[in-house]
């Protein structure tokens, strides 16, 4: 471990190996070196968490912002190809020497409070100073690990976005909805508006929000989103919105995300005002890299981060959306504490032939243990590759001009099809891969 780290890969090195455990749940830590640093954030923060559906409910809140003239950070995890991903400022990724000094202020604090600190509260306390010295207008915030006990939750919220709760990290945020909805409450306030935009939430949750005091508005209750063709209506505390046009973010699901933004707003009106004209762009103008993705070209190439059996329903819903006149050939590889049995019974019905590979980390699955898994769920068609690459250039080498290739779980694995597409270029950074929580 370098101790005088220079350059942001040697920065992303160093801090990788700060702490023993790579999640390490609690806000003891993050507390100590926040109030070391002196961090009163003076602008709006609105924090998102969820288990499927938060990246894009930041993706959309952050683009409204953008094109409402405010100048608006965004902090998500985890990243794909570059650290950078995970921190913007005006929709414009954060440069490696700002991080730097982010980090180095942040490597300073934590010296004099003595603490360690995990890969993640790192980079949050490191992503919340950079806030702060651009002074931002506004910031909206992913929540890493559930809620309660995660980095984003030492600043205090201005409004708190929860999107779909589902059955995902039980080690950590517990077996079922109803214990895991406790966690994702974590992050609501008192007399802070709270905005939920599971259709199911869980009673833990709701009974969490009326303990604290913080007013709740649910979707189907509170709020709604109705599509009516090729757009849809909204309605919620301030009115009718009209002929929205759907999400960038394609999906069905996406109107709910997009219900709760649009909320969240509404609730913030007084301090963060937006016009229709500015949620109509924002709404057009999001983009969440690796959320059903499609890019450009044949055969068609489809990227989705689906790695729980809940997302991957919302993935089978989005295949069938999609007609395809050939077939549909998937790369897929998922980390061992994911529901694999789960994952593979929602989305087999919609996919010809797999190509798995297991991915090179200690969480990581085998090529043979996902083949195995496969088999017994009854899927026929499967090609073992050494990694995830390899699984991406055979489907490649297979794919007609009519079929579409589905790269999907972990992110590990879509980075992997996204760094084999940007090779040869030169300065993909991967380092700081190692993730916290790492889906």
């Amino acid at each position: 471990m370098n101790p005088n780290p220079e350059t942001l890969g040697q920065w992303l090195e160093y801090i990788e190996r700060l702490h023993p455990k790579t999640i390490a749940l609690g806000l003891e830590r993050v507390s100590r070196v926040r109030e070391a640093l002196g961090l009163r954030p003076a602008f709006p923060l609105i924090t998102v968490g969820g288990t499927n559906g938060k990246g894009s409910a930041c993706a959309m809140l952050e683009a409204i912002l953008h094109h409402a003239g405010y100048k608006v950070g965004c902090y998500t995890s985890p990243h794909l190809l570059r650290y950078n991903e995970r921190v913007r400022i005006a929709r414009v990724e954060a440069g490696d020497r700002d991080l730097v000094r982010s980090f180095e202020a942040v490597e300073r604090a934590r010296r004099s409070a003595e603490v360690q600190l995990t890969y993640f509260e790192f980079g949050t306390l490191a992503a919340m100073w950079l806030f702060v010295e651009q002074g931002l207008d506004a910031a909206v915030l992913e929540v890493g690990l559930g809620g309660r006990l995660d980095a984003v939750n030492a600043f205090d919220t201005d409004c708190a976005v929860v999107t779909r709760i589902a059955i995902d990290h039980v080690d950590f945020l517990g077996a079922d909805r109803e214990a895991i909805g406790y966690e994702k409450a974590g992050i609501f306030r008192s007399k802070r508006p709270a905005i939920c935009a599971d259709p199911e939430p869980p009673s833990r949750l709701v009974d969490h929000a009326r303990e604290l005091g913080a007013p709740l508005l649910l979707i189907g209750a509170d709020f709604f989103a109705q599509p009516q063709g090729p757009h849809w209506q909204y309605r919620g505390p301030d009115g009718k919105r009209s002929t929205l046009p759907h999400p960038a973010l394609r999906g069905a699901f996406q109107l709910a995300n997009a219900a709760a933004a649009i909320t969240a707003l509404g609730c913030l009106r007084e301090k963060l005002p937006v016009a229709m004209n500015d949620i109509r762009s924002g709404l057009l103008l999001a983009e969440s890299t690796g959320r059903f993705q499609v890019l450009p070209g044949r055969p068609a190439v489809v990227l989705d981060v689906a790695h729980n059996p809940d997302a991957a329903c919302a993935l089978a819903a989005n295949l069938s959306a999609m007609p395809c006149a050939g077939r549909t050939l998937a790369v897929f590889s998922v980390l061992n504490d994911k529901d694999l049995p789960g994952i593979i019974e929602a989305v087999k019905a919609h996919i010809h032939h797999w190509f798995v590979g297991g991915i090179r980390t200690p969480r990581g699955r085998s090529g043979g243990e996902l083949h195995a898994a496969l088999t017994a769920a009854g899927v026929e068609r499967v090609t073992e590759c050494r990694s995830v690459a390899e699984a991406y250039t055979q489907a490649c080498d297979m794919a007609a001009e009519n079929d579409r290739i589905l790269a999907f779980g972990s992110f590990y694995a879509v980075a992997a099809v996204l760094a084999g597409r940007a090779a040869p270029a030169a300065g993909v950074a991967t380092a700081g891969k190692r993730e916290t929580p790492g889906p």
